[in-house]
C-alpha cells in the first residue's frame, strides 16, 4: 500500500473514495474534523435521512458527483469519550473489508480530531487497521473471471495537519507487511513449507539483510551436537530436522541480547498418538511459533531497531512411521536429561526443551522468550482472544503483557506453581514430558522451565488460540492471524537501552 498526506482538502486527487468519520452523540452525528462549509448537499441529505448513526465501525456509501472520488464514505466512530486505539483498529478495518468487498482501491481520508489521544497513536491505530486485513491468500484458486478477482486497496492519502503522519503510517506499513509475511508462511501448504523451506527462508532473509548473519544446522549436526529430543520427534519423518539460528546486532556495542525461540513443528500428525479427524486438518499451522519469530526478525531489521535479538528455530514434522518414538520409550536431551515420552502428540516441548539448553549454553542470553502452538488446554482456557505467558520473571512478564496490551496481542499470565514439578516425576527417567489434560498449558511450561537457569528471565507464550483462527475477526482474516510479531516489536522497541 502507498501512503501519501496533505494538509488541505481542495488539493485532494482522483480516488476511489473519500472517508469522513463522525462521532455518535445522542442519537446525533458529529464530524471528527474541524468542519468547512462547501460540502456537496448530499453529505447533509446522507446524514439526515437516519441511515447513518455514527456508530463504532458504521459505513454509509454513497456516489456523488463533481468531485475527486466517485463516493464518499461516511465511517463512524462510535462514542467520543469511549474512543481507543483499539478503537481505531477496528473501525477502520471494517473499512477495509468493506472497500475489499466493493474493489475499492484508492481512498482520500480525513484524520479524525482526538483530543484525548496523541497525534502519532491516531495516526498507527488508523494505520494498522486499514494495513492488517488488507489481506489475501489465494495463490491456490483457480482463475477467476476478471470481474470476480478480489482486489487490494493500493493507496491512501491522509488529510490533515500532523506533520509526522507519513514517517509512522510507513512504519507501521513495514510493521504489517511482516505480519503477511508470517500469515503466508503459516497459511502454506505443509508439502511447501518443510524443515528445509524454512531454512531457506532464512537463508534469503539473510541475503538481503546483510545485519543478519544465519547459520543453519543440518541432520548430521543436530547428531554431533546431541539435540536428542528435536531427532526423536524427527524420527517418524521422511525429512530431516533444522535447527536454524539467526543473529542481528542493531546495537553492537552491547552485550544485552534477547533469545527468541519459536516451534517449528511444520505438520503434526500426533506421532503415534495419532490425532482424530477434525484435530488435525490445520496442524500446518504448527510452526505459527517459528513463522511469528521469522517475521518478527523481518520487522526488526528493517526498521534498523537498536537492539540485539538471536532468532533459533527447531524444525521438524511430527510424522508417523515404523521409525517414530514410541510412547513409553526414554531420550536423552541436550541438557543431558533423560526423559519418558509419555505421550507423542505432545512433542513441541520436547524440541523447544532443547533449543532453550542449546541457547543457554551458547548464545549468552540476557532474556529467553518461547514462542509457540504448544498446547490446545491454552484455548480451552482463553479461546482466541489472547495467548497464556508463563514466567518465572516478574519484571520479563509484566514487560510483554503491557506490550500486548499496548498492540492488543493480548497475554494473559498463568502460573508456574512448583507443585507442577510433582507431575513430571518419572520412575524411569529423569522427567516424564506429559501427565495428563489437568492443567495442561501449565504443565507443559514448567517442562521448558526446567530446560531454563532461574538466573536467565524466561517467558513462554503458549499461542495455540491465537494463531490460527476459524472465523475472521474485526481486523484478522480467517486462518492465520500472526498474531506475536507486533507484540514481540513493540516489546523489542521499548527494552530498556543499556
Amino acid at each position: 500500500m502507498k501512503f501519501a498526506h496533505i494538509e488541505q482538502l481542495e488539493k485532494r486527487k482522483k480516488t476511489d473514495g473519500f472517508v469522513l468519520p463522525y462521532w455518535k452523540d445522542n442519537q446525533k452525528t458529529q464530524p471528527a474534523f474541524t468542519y468547512k462549509k462547501g460540502w456537496p448537499s448530499i453529505v447533509d441529505e446522507a446524514l439526515a435521512s437516519g441511515d447513518f448513526r455514527g456508530n463504532e465501525g458504521e459505513t454509509l456509501f454513497f456516489y456523488v458527483e463533481d468531485q475527486p472520488e466517485k463516493r464518499f464514505c461516511l465511517l463512524g466512530l462510535g462514542t467520543k469519550e469511549k474512543m481507543t486505539v483499539e478503537g481505531l483498529r477496528r473501525c477502520y478495518g471494517g473499512l477495509t473489508k468493506n472497500c475489499l468487498s466493493k474493489r475499492l482501491k484508492s481512498l482520500n481520508l480525513v484524520i479524525p480530531e482526538i483530543k484525548n489521544i496523541k497525534e502519532e497513536k491516531i495516526i498507527k491505530g488508523i494505520a494498522e487497521g486499514l494495513f492488517l486485513p488488507n489481506y489475501l491468500f489465494n495463490r491456490h484458486k483457480s482463475l477467476e473471471p476478471e470481474e470476480q478477482k478480489e482486489t487490494l486497496l493500493q493507496s491512501v492519502t491522509w488529510i490533515g495537519s500532523f506533520p509526522h503522519t507519513l514517517e509512522i503510517a510507513n512504519e507501521v506499513m513495514t510493521i504489517c507487511e511482516a505480519v503477511h509475511y508470517t500469515r503466508d508462511l503459516i497459511n502454506e501448504n505443509a508439502d511447501v513449507v518443510t524443515p528445509q523451506y524454512l531454512a531457506v527462508s532464512a537463508q534469503d532473509m539473510a541475503s538481503k539483510h546483510p545485519a543478519i548473519k544465519t547459520t543453519i544446522f543440518d541432520k548430521k549436526r543436530i547428531e554431533k551436537e546431541a539435540l536428542g529430543l528435536l531427532l526423536a520427534v524427527n524420527r517418524g519423518s521422511a525429512l530431516d530436522p533444522a535447527f536454524i539460528i539467526m543473529e542481528y546486532r542493531g546495537n553492537p556495542k552491547s552485550s544485552d541480547k534477547t533469545v527468541l525461540i519459536g516451534k517449528g513443528v511444520t505438520y503434526d500428525t500426533g506421532g503415534l498418538n495419532l490425532k482424530p479427524t477434525g484435530s488435525m486438518e490445520t496442524m500446518k499451522c504448527d510452526m505459527s511459533g517459528a513463522a511469528v519469530c521469522l517475521g518478527t526478525m523481518l520487522a526488526v531489521c528493517q526498521l534498523k531497531v537498536k537492539v540485539n535479538l538471536t532468532v533459533v528455530i527447531p524444525t521438524t514434522e511430527n510424522g508417523i512411521d515404523a521409525k517414530s518414538f514410541k510412547p513409553g520409550d526414554v531420550y536423552r536431551s541436550y541438557l543431558g536429561k533423560t526423559v519418558e515420552m509419555t505421550n507423542s502428540d505432545a512433542e513441541g516441548r520436547l524440541i523447544l526443551a532443547d533449543a532453550l539448553a542449546y541457547a543457554v549454553k551458547n548464545l549468552q542470553p540476557t532474556r529467553l522468550i518461547d514462542i509457540a502452538t504448544l498446547t490446545g488446554a491454552i484455548e480451552v482456557a482463553l479461546g482466541s482472544e489472547a495467548a497464556g505467558i508463563m514466567s518465572q520473571s516478574d519484571e520479563l512478564a509484566q514487560a510483554l503483557t503491557q506490550a500486548g496490551n499496548e498492540t492488543f496481542e493480548r497475554v494473559w499470565r498463568m502460573p508456574l506453581f512448583d507443585e507442577y514439578k510433582e507431575r513430571l516425576k518419572s520412575d524411569i527417567a529423569d522427567m516424564k514430558s506429559w501427565n495428563g489434560r489437568s492443567a495442561g498449558a501449565n504443565v507443559a511450561a514448567y517442562f521448558l522451565r526446567l530446560f531454563v537457569p532461574d538466573s536467565i528471565p524466561w517467558a513462554h507464550i503458549d499461542i495455540a488460540g491465537t494463531a490460527y483462527v476459524s472465523e475472521a475477526k474485526k481486523y484478522q482474516p480467517k486462518y492465520a492471524t500472526g498474531y506475536g510479531v507486533r507484540l514481540l516489536l513493540e516489546f523489542l522497541q521499548n527494552l530498556p537501552q543499556p
